[in-house]
């Protein structure tokens, strides 16, 4: 994951107003989305000028269940990590159903960017603000194999703009939040302090009132979150 976001972080998001160019993972070189202008965010260039530091205060933290539940459990994922999908499609059901919705469980969501599209995906799934967003994330992992399995990154763009309109949002909605630079300049900082911090090299990754977890079986939360307190 190091290696990831050091990639990530000397060239945080490409993104151009009607079209997106893809920060490739590996030793893939930038590609751009035909007939855009592509706009690359310096991260290292925040990093040393503060006055260049994005504006983190627009990310909001995605919640679920009572903020004062005796256990909170953070996830850490990828929008396209298939581990992720099968957790989401399984395990956190149950975790939802079982804990959250009873009141022991606060649940946060927090993405983590392996590669662009998982950038854009969360840009379309923050799109419609928190009333939305979890519905959203729910149709990407549901269709991650279809969405990011396209081509190229042209192809991946308009994927991701069919599922939000499917969520009820306009194309030009969209495309404002897919162009918004600041924004996936802002989610790219956020992730980076989170992931250090908590030590997360993996996904899905789970914070449970501060002790870090690699993805398990619902038994083992269950075990894990009574031992935190929710029983």
């Amino acid at each position: 994951m190091q290696k990831n976001m050091l990639m990530i972080g000397a060239a945080v998001a490409a993104v151009a107003v009607g079209g997106y160019a893809l920060l490739g993972g590996g030793n893939r070189p930038v590609e751009t989305a035909p007939g855009v202008t592509e706009i690359t965010a310096q991260s290292n260039q925040s990093a040393s000028d503060p006055s260049e530091a994005p504006d983190v205060s627009r990310v909001e933290e995605m919640t679920l269940g009572n903020p004062d539940a005796p256990v909170t459990i953070i996830e850490y994922s990828s929008f396209t990590c298939p581990h992720c999908a099968t957790f989401n499609q399984g395990v956190y059901k149950q975790i939802i159903e079982n804990h959250v919705e009873t009141g022991q469980v606060h649940y946060i969501k927090r993405e983590v960017y392996f590669d662009a599209y998982g950038l854009w995906a969360a840009l379309v799934a923050r799109c419609g603000g928190s009333d939305r967003y979890h519905g959203i994330v729910e149709m990407l992992y549901a269709s991650q194999r279809e969405w990011a399995g396209a081509q190229d990154g042209a192809q991946v763009a308009d994927n991701l703009r069919r599922i939000g309109r499917r969520a009820g949002m306009s194309d030009d909605e969209l495309n404002a939040c897919l162009a918004d630079r600041d924004m996936a300049t802002a989610l790219m900082e956020v992730y980076r302090v989170n992931a250090e911090r908590d030590g997360v090299r993996s996904t899905p990754s789970f914070m449970i009132n501060g002790r870090l977890f690699n993805n398990m079986s619902y038994g083992e939360f269950e075990t894990a979150i009574a031992n935190a307190g929710g029983q």
